[in-house]
């Protein structure tokens, strides 16, 4: 499950991209911040093709996966990873499905509430803000990510317990996200580099419905009685 929450961190600030008029060199950490939070509160729901890469973490593993996400607002995402493994990570802002069809298990788990997130997927599906929550500032281009972009570090406010910072890596002319990278407890490092994003495309619920298939088990986070 922790690979499901790096997955759920994060990639989803690729919805992000901002005001021209503060997109040149000159504008400070805290401006940049600003723009992006104004431009990614007019986005609804966006899709894009990506590249996962997991460095560390306890086992001290490296994987490179492939494949496509949607996000809808309020907290709606579906993640179908489709190589090297298929994998699929759904919620329909109330439940978060996690299935990888080897293991043929379900893990059903529930979204906590706008107050008590703590992934960057949640802040991403638009339960945070970016100058409220976290605290700017601009670094060097992480390895990786694609050149001529710029980066943003975002350490959060409050301590969080699935990720320790995160970085947004943007186009400098259009500021559309091009990029994100994700710390985690374990000292693992997941990275996201995005394409073929589109932004308000009108995504129906029904995306976000996570049938569970036949002879599967099901494990749940309800308490047991």
């Amino acid at each position: 499950m922790r690979t499901s929450s790096a997955i759920v961190s994060t990639a989803l600030a690729l919805a992000l991209a901002a005001d021209a008029a503060l997109a040149g060199v000159d504008a400070t950490a805290a401006e940049f911040a600003q723009a992006l939070q104004r431009k990614y509160d007019t986005v609804k729901d966006f899709s894009a093709d990506f590249v996962h890469s997991y460095r560390g973490g306890v086992l001290r593993k490296q994987i490179v996966e492939r494949g496509r996400v949607l996000i809808k607002k309020p907290g709606k995402m579906r993640w179908d990873y489709t190589a090297p493994e298929e994998k699929k990570f759904v919620s329909d802002g109330v439940k978060l499905y996690s299935y990888i069809p080897e293991d043929k298990q379900v893990y059903v788990t529930s979204i906590p509430p706008a107050d008590q997130a703590t992934t960057p997927t949640l802040f991403l599906t638009g339960k945070g803000n970016l100058m409220r929550d976290f605290s700017p500032s601009f670094i060097d281009l992480p390895e990786g990510m694609p050149a001529g972009t710029r980066a943003l570090k975002l350490i959060p406010k409050s301590p969080q317990r699935d990720y320790d910072w995160l970085i947004l890596d943007v186009s400098p002319d259009t500021l559309l996200l091009r990029g994100l990278v994700a710390a985690d407890a374990q000292g693992g490092t997941s990275s996201f580099v995005f394409t073929n994003l589109k932004e308000n495309m009108g995504i129906a619920d029904k995306e976000f419905t996570f049938k569970i298939p036949r002879g599967v088990d099901v494990i749940t986070d309800a308490p047991s009685r």
